[in-house]
């Protein structure tokens, strides 16, 4: 019983089949107040970057608008194209600005995790609707942990704003004795490296957070040991499974190693079990290698095939014997072999030579052929 008790704890790490299912699902780890420092931080610069722009163009639009003949005042028109003018004016550094957010809230989100699309995330769950799970949640550790972050971060920006209005206190007094534009400039210079150093406050909720979305994300994915084996069952499969693909493999293979039959030179035959399709081919190889071999129903079938296709059968029982338990499928054969296949070859050319020319036929080679003793099987 206590066994079973353990083997129920997720003491596990999650494997890579896991993580990838959760990553199907939408679970990644992810933080929110990456993307949200990620964001106001990008504000702040953004407003670095443009302030000039912006500051240039209030200019502008405030000396338009305070410097108005008696002619405009009377023509009705004359509203619109100030709109008209305040959009032009101000249109390039606030998209400029948009642009600029938008590729970095998009960065800042996708930092941590990465790029997710998961149609399952989307799709209804009746357990999110339930309300005691909703209770739950409420009151679960992740809801505390949110209303932690939330104090936090609360307490940490007001702080900082507290700290920054003290700092920059007579400056933004000073702001009242200045004059057009140079009180209009500084203003938003106070207000970007504000905005700046407060932005920078929440990095601290960040470096916090980060670490613990990570951590909090590989304790949800670990597993059982049971878990883990079934993943292996399933990931394996059955055993008669792998048996029916195994055979399937091997079906296969032996499919695709008949139909290399046909390009043989000679078949080696023993002279009833054992069959050995042997091809030389001095552009692909330097020495005679195997292209197909088998015994019994299978050495049947290459003899069959060669007749088919009329290559020569030369029976020779230690030397198929030999090359059938030493050589693979495609491989040549060994040194110790290569006396006795130059033989069987230089008959078969022979016999090919004295079918198609006529002449003196070729005498048989030897059944017996010396082998090696340590090829001999």
């Amino acid at each position: 019983m206590a066994e079973n008790d353990s083997s129920q704890e997720k003491t596990e790490e999650a494997t890579p089949r896991r993580r990838e299912q959760a990553r199907e699902k939408g679970q990644v780890a992810r933080s929110k107040e990456l993307g949200t420092s990620a964001v106001l931080l990008a504000s702040a610069v953004g407003f670095v970057m443009a302030g000039p722009g912006i500051a240039k163009a209030l200019a502008s639009i405030m000396t338009n608008l305070f410097t108005i003949d008696r002619a405009q005042v009377f023509d009705t028109n004359e509203m619109f194209l100030i709109w008209k003018f305040i959009g032009l004016e101000l249109a390039f550094p606030i998209l400029s600005l948009i642009a600029f957010l938008a590729v970095v809230s998009f960065i800042g989100n996708i930092v941590l995790g990465g790029i997710t699309f998961s149609v399952k995330a989307f799709m209804p769950k009746p357990d999110k609707m339930s309300p005691v799970k909703g209770f739950k949640r409420m009151f679960g550790v992740q809801a505390l942990v949110e209303l932690t972050k939330g104090i936090a971060k609360f307490s940490v920006v007001a702080l900082a704003a507290y700290f920054l209005l003290s700092f920059y206190f007579d400056d933004i007094l000073a702001l009242s004795r200045e004059h057009l534009p140079g009180n209009v400039y500084h203003s938003l210079d106070l207000l970007a490296w504000m905005f700046i150093l407060l932005c920078s406050s929440t990095l601290l909720i960040v470096v916090i957070d980060v670490p613990f979305q990570i951590w909090n994300h590989n304790k949800q994915l670990k597993m059982t040991k049971q878990e883990i084996k079934d993943e292996y069952k399933d990931t394996e499969g059955k055993p008669e499974v792998k048996g029916k693909v195994r055979q399937m493999q091997r079906e296969m293979a032996q499919r695709r190693m008949m139909s290399e039959v046909p390009n043989a030179d000679v078949i080696v035959v023993n002279p009833e079990h054992y069959a050995v399709a042997v091809k030389y081919d001095v552009m692909k190889s330097t020495a005679p290698y195997v292209l197909a071999k088998g015994v019994d129903d299978v050495a049947f079938k290459i003899r069959e095939i060669a007749r088919e296709h009329e290559i020569a059968i030369v029976s020779a029982p230690p030397l198929a014997r030999a090359i059938y338990h030493t050589t693979k499928i495609e491989q040549e054969i060994p040194e110790g072999l290569f006396t006795a296949v130059a033989q069987v070859l230089a008959y078969v050319f022979q016999l090919r030579q004295y079918q198609q020319k006529g002449g003196r036929k070729p005498t048989p080679i030897p059944v017996n052929q010396p082998i090696p003793d340590e090829l001999k099987h």
